[in-house]
C-alpha cells in the first residue's frame, strides 16, 4: 500500500508539472493581456503594471519564477482582484462549490443506485424502460441546458425559486438539480448493467434456490459486487460535483470556484487561471487515488501494487 501511494504521488507530481507547464504557455500564446480594457491605459501605466506582477520579464523567466512560488503553495496575487491572493480566493470560493457539489453527489448516489437496481430487477418491463429513457435523457442533455430550463420554468415563469445567489435552501435546488442530473443518470445505467451481470452469477442462483427473498438477494448478495463500478466512477464524479460545473455556476450565479474560474479566463487574470487550474488538477488526482484505496476495502481481492 505504501509503495503504491509513493508511486502515485510521484506520478501526480509529474502530472501537475505538465498541467502547469501547458497551461502557462498556452495561456500566454493567446493574443491580448490582463491590462487591456475598454479604458485605454498609457504605455507608462501598462509598463508599471507589468513590472509589478513580473510580466515584464522574459516568458521563460516568468515560468520558472511561477513554478518556484507554486511549489511553496504561493500562487501569487490576483491581477484583477486587487488586494486578494489567489490562495485566499480559492479558500473562500471552494467551500461554496463543495457544498453544492457534495449535495449533488449524495443526491446522485441516492437516486442512481436504487433506480439502476430496480431497472435490473425489472428487466424488460415498464419500470426498466421508463428508467432507461429517463437516464438516457439525463446523460444526453448538457448541464447548462438543464440550468437554463430550470431558470425559465421555475424562476421566470412560476417564480417558485430564486435564480441567483446561495443564501437560503431554495437557492440550492436549481444548481444541485442541474449538477446531479448527469451523474445520477450515468450511475443508474452503470448500476443496471453491473447488477444484470451480478444477478446472473451462480451464487445468486444458489441463494435464490434456497428461498432468499428478493430484498435479501439484492442487499445481502448482489449489491456489494454490483456497486464496484460505481466506486470507480466516484473519482471523476467527486471532482465534477465538488468543484461544480463551471458553466452551471456561471448561469445560476453561484458564488463558487467555477464561476470565479470562468471570470478569470474572461478577464485574463493569469495568476488566477494558473492557481485554479493547478488546484483542480491536484484535487482530481487526490480523489482518484483515494477511490483506488477505498476500492481495496470494498473488494479485498484487489491488491494495489
Amino acid at each position: 500500500m505504501v509503495k503504491y501511494i509513493v508511486k502515485r504521488v510521484l506520478a501526480a507530481s509529474v502530472t501537475l508539472f505538465l498541467v502547469a507547464t501547458f497551461t502557462f504557455f498556452l495561456m500566454n500564446m493567446v493574443p491580448g493581456g490582463p491590462f487591456l480594457s475598454e479604458k485605454a491605459k498609457s504605455e507608462e501605466t501598462t509598463a508599471a503594471l507589468k513590472a509589478k506582477y513580473g510580466l515584464d520579464k522574459p516568458l521563460f523567466t516568468q515560468y520558472l519564477n511561477y513554478l518556484g512560488s507554486a511549489v511553496k503553495g504561493d500562487f501569487g496575487p490576483s491581477i484583477k482582484q486587487r488586494g486578494h491572493t489567489v490562495a485566499q480566493i480559492i479558500a473562500d470560493k471552494f467551500p461554496v462549490s463543495a457544498s453544492v457539489g457534495g449535495i449533488a453527489m449524495l443526491l446522485s448516489l441516492c437516486i442512481g443506485v436504487p433506480l439502476g437496481s430496480i431497472a435490473a430487477l425489472k428487466r424488460g418491463k415498464a419500470a426498466d424502460n421508463t428508467i432507461l429513457v429517463g437516464a438516457t435523457f439525463g446523460i444526453s442533455v448538457p448541464g447548462f441546458v438543464v440550468a437554463t430550463l430550470l431558470i425559465v420554468i421555475f424562476a421566470a415563469k412560476l417564480k417558485w425559486l430564486p435564480s441567483y445567489g446561495l443564501s437560503t435552501w431554495k437557492h440550492y435546488i436549481m444548481p444541485v438539480t442541474a449538477l446531479a442530473l448527469y451523474p445520477a443518470s450515468y450511475i443508474a445505467r452503470l448500476m443496471r448493467s453491473s447488477m444484470l451481470d451480478v444477478i446472473g452469477q451462480d451464487y445468486i442462483r444458489t441463494a435464490k434456490a434456497k428461498g432468499v427473498s428478493q430484498a435479501g438477494l439484492l442487499f445481502k448478495h448482489a449489491l456489494r459486487n454490483a456497486i464496484l463500478p460505481i466506486i470507480t466512477y466516484l473519482g471523476p464524479m467527486l471532482a465534477y460535483t465538488l468543484t461544480g460545473s463551471f458553466v452551471v455556476e456561471r448561469i445560476l450565479s453561484v458564488p463558487g470556484l467555477g464561476n470565479e474560474f470562468i471570470s478569470s479566463i474572461l478577464n485574463r487574470d493569469y495568476t488566477m487561471i494558473m492557481g485554479t487550474t493547478i488546484f483542480l488538477a491536484a484535487l482530481l488526482i487526490v480523489l482518484n487515488v483515494a477511490v483506488d484505496i477505498v476500492y481495496t476495502f470494498v473488494d479485498p481481492r484487489i491488491k494495489l501494487k
